[in-house]
């Protein structure tokens, strides 16, 4: 199965920019893995609700019909770095071809993203800001992928 991760907007910190480089290429050790920034959407408004909504329209327009969607979303379900690999773990092993984890943008997801989602994943019951969700998540993605292999990384 492909593994990709989807943000909308560019990364604006260096430390996180490096932070996301080491782990996206450790990632590809283990996983056919690409990360995806989307861009931002352009408009002279700070109405949320239409920024979510152009938003959405981007993703779900890009999307395939068998893609899985995963979005990582603070009111998703939480599991431990050995119960996330756990579970992707069956994800890996299921018929998907591809895994789509997405970060939203500032405002969040609108209800037609929320509606194709497959699930909803939160990293924690902190909120992040959607810029640093991106290292997070990479590091516990590679975290679990050393749980499976029974590698060191995990207990380090």
């Amino acid at each position: 199965m492909k593994i990709e991760l989807w943000a909308i907007g560019k990364t604006n910190e260096k430390y996180l920019e490096a932070g996301i480089e080491i782990f996206e290429k450790r990632l590809k050790n283990y996983l056919p893995f690409t990360f995806h920034i989307l861009p931002d959407i352009k408009l002279k408004t700070t109405d949320g609700a239409l920024i979510k909504k152009k938003e959405s329209e981007m993703v779900l327009s890009k999307l395939a019909s068998e893609d899985y969607l995963v979005l990582l979303d603070e009111q998703g379900r939480e599991y431990s770095s050995t119960e996330l690999a756990q579970w992707l773990e069956r994800r890996l092993s299921s018929s998907q071809r591809k895994m789509v984890f997405l970060i939203g943008g500032a405002f969040g997801f609108s209800p037609d993203v929320y509606a194709r989602a497959n699930e909803q994943l939160a990293l924690s019951k902190l909120t992040f800001s959607h810029q640093m969700v991106r290292l997070f998540f990479l590091e516990q993605l590679y975290r679990a992928m050393t749980i499976l292999k029974n590698e060191p990384y995990h207990n380090g």
